[in-house]
């Protein structure tokens, strides 16, 4: 009996396609309003699967909730590469989260119109992932309500700066687009200072860093492009107005968040930064996905602590005497893995050699993958390495990649580092320690090949856009994890045990931050604790401690997800190795395991046992 009946579909998908959102501000006509979409992205469509009328259903149901989202939400749609609205800005008042909490809760009656038993396999992932999303953007909203406490949140410079430096249009166009968002600015921070209601201090303090850093976008230097592009003096006046205004605006926003970090100081009436044992759990369960909960993966990862310190000691007991002829062994294991990574992160490159180095070291990476046949690659994608732009920095990271969405899988994928001078001399020595000579390799496997940048890619060309855009944290963060331990097993750096030890340093920061995080936001662990348990118990450098301090106290359940993807990953490889045997193949895994998008890892471990 065919479950969801052909007529409430039909209407529901009539609701879908005809209803059109009303924007929070005022819609200016652009170059990229209502263009059609691009013919390769039809090819891309949720397909018809074996399930017959259900899933071609389903799929007309997918892709229209898709369209719809994208057009209510043209910020993200930007960052996936689809610029039809890309003049509108939302307006982040109540009208627009009153729109869209009724937006989301349509949705989901719609969807629960269909019966995940009766997709196949592949749409009933699909109808789990949209399921995620939509509870997610629902709880996120009126649970969570970061708008109301996470000032950092509110930026206008990163779509700006997509649209500056993606070549999707000729520049005069993409500088129409970019003039129609300089108006909505002023408006846009008006209503982020109504949103605002009792801070936390350290999101106030990521706030002024970023947001000076969006002056850096909108400088004169942008106001010279506009007169250089094609555009008629009266637009380019008409753009040297609204950048204008739109500065001034950003820099009363950073006076106002001063202002509101002394008040808070001096009344002592800060939010805390800590979220709760019942709020964590929450979002740990929307945003990993995964098979356990949040203190469940803290319990493993106490014992996976105790696993390494015990494998990283029988590799500083066979490479002691190498590197300290002359000196007696420590009979405390961590004493003596202590004092050989010590030793060893004295080699490293110079300030100025960081990014070179790094710039080096891609080349090298994606012809070993491709010796070692380990997984497809596509040459003609570049990634850039650059400086961390100003706006993107103050979280806690040192490194990061932008890629662009599945919509301009073509576009540039930046690989971020920022720079160590901006750190001072001091903290850059520390860093330098941190990223030595063995680390800086694992950095570089796991930020871009074969880590983030090249499963992003395989993302892009995932034949299933649910997959694609709605990109599960912990399979990206898991994967980027499994992917240096992967490398290092298949010869990287010749087994060599400096860099096996190094590695298991590596490893240990993504356990202690799962360790950590569950630590500080359930368990209430302070900073001098945790900064201990980092130094002591996970070799790190002080300047590395401080900053993942930083990052604990601005995000949650996000230090989690590497540990939980990377753990998922690679049992489910082991196991898929004992089950195949001889038939089981490195390549073909790794192609099947990233043709699935960024779905969560238990979604793709179900669809890979059913194929």
């Amino acid at each position: 009996m065919l479950m969801v009946r052909n007529f409430v579909v039909t209407a529901m998908l009539l609701a879908v396609f005809g209803c059109s959102p009303q924007d929070a501000s005022q819609p200016e006509a652009g170059p990229g309003h209502g263009q059609a979409e691009p013919a390769e992205n039809a090819a891309r469509r949720p397909e018809a699967g074996s399930a017959g009328t259900d899933d071609a259903l389903f799929g007309a149901f997918a892709e229209a909730w898709i369209e719809q989202l994208l057009e209510r939400e043209p910020e993200w749609a930007i960052y996936q590469g689809r610029y039809e609205w890309a003049d509108r800005v939302t307006i982040p008042d109540v009208a627009t989260r009153a729109g869209r909490h009724e937006f989301l809760h349509q949705s989901m009656e719609q969807l629960r119109q269909f019966e995940p038993d009766r997709l196949s396999p592949a749409r009933r992932a699909e109808y789990r992932l949209l399921e995620n999303r939509m509870e997610s953007m629902l709880w996120y909203q009126n649970r969570f309500r970061n708008w109301q406490w996470m000032q950092s949140s509110y930026n206008v410079a990163g779509p700006i700066s997509l649209l500056l430096n993606t070549d999707f249009a000729p520049e005069d166009e993409r500088l129409r687009l970019v003039s129609a968002r300089l108006r909505a600015v002023p408006d846009y921070y008006a209503a982020a200072r109504a949103s605002i209601d009792r801070p936390t201090l350290e999101h106030l303090d990521l706030a002024v860093t970023r947001s000076r850093g969006a002056l850096g976008v909108l400088d004169d230097d942008l106001l010279e492009r506009a007169r250089a592009a094609a555009l008629s003096a009266e637009e380019v006046e008409q753009f040297g107005q609204r950048l204008g205004l739109a500065r001034a605006a950003i820099e009363d926003w950073v006076a106002w968040l001063e202002d509101q970090r002394q008040a808070l100081q001096a009344g002592d009436n800060a939010r805390p930064f800590r979220i709760g044992e019942t709020l964590f759990e929450e979002k740990f369960a929307l945003d990993v996905q995964a098979g356990l909960d949040a203190g469940e993966l803290y319990q493993r990862a106490l014992q996976e602590k105790t696993r390494l310190h015990a494998e990283m000691d029988e590799i500083a007991v066979e490479i002691w005497a190498r590197h300290f002829p002359d000196r007696v062994m420590p009979e405390q294991p961590l004493e003596r893995i202590g004092q050989l990574i010590d030793r060893l992160s004295e080699r490293h490159v110079t300030v100025e050699e960081f990014l070179p180095e790094i710039r080096r070291q891609i080349p090298a990476l994606a012809e070993f993958v491709r010796e070692h046949d380990l997984l497809d690659q596509d040459p003609d994608k570049p990634l850039v390495v650059r400086a961390t732009p100003e706006y993107l920095r103050g979280a806690g990271n040192i490194a990061s990649v932008s890629a662009p969405g599945p919509f301009n899988p073509g576009a540039e994928t930046f690989y971020n580092v920022t720079p160590l001078e901006s750190f001072g001399p001091d903290m850059a020595a520390s860093y330098l320690r941190e990223y030595n000579h063995w680390i800086l390799q694992i950095l570089n496997i796991h930020e871009a090949i074969p880590g983030h940048y090249t499963q992003l890619l395989h993302a892009n060309r995932s034949p299933s856009l649910v997959k694609s855009l709605f990109g599960n944290g912990a399979m990206i963060e898991g994967w980027a994890v499994y992917a240096e331990r992967m490398m290092l097993e298949q010869g990287w750096g010749d087994h060599e045990p400096e860099l096996w030890l190094m590695h298991g340093k590596w490893l240990l920061r993504v356990v202690t931050n799962a360790i950590l995080d569950y630590s500080v936001h359930v368990l209430g662990m302070e900073r001098e604790e945790g900064i201990r348990l980092m130094l002591r118990e996970a070799f790190q450098e002080q300047s590395e401690a401080e900053q993942k301090w930083r990052r604990v106290t601005l995000s949650q359940v996000q230090l989690s997800t590497y540990f939980s993807g990377f753990a998922e990953i690679y049992d489910f490889r082991e196991r898929r190795k004992a089950a195949l045997g001889d038939a089981f193949s490195l390549r073909d895994f790794h192609n099947q395991f990233l043709g699935y998008g960024s779905a969560p890892v238990a979604v793709i471990i179900e669809l890979m046992e059913d194929s």
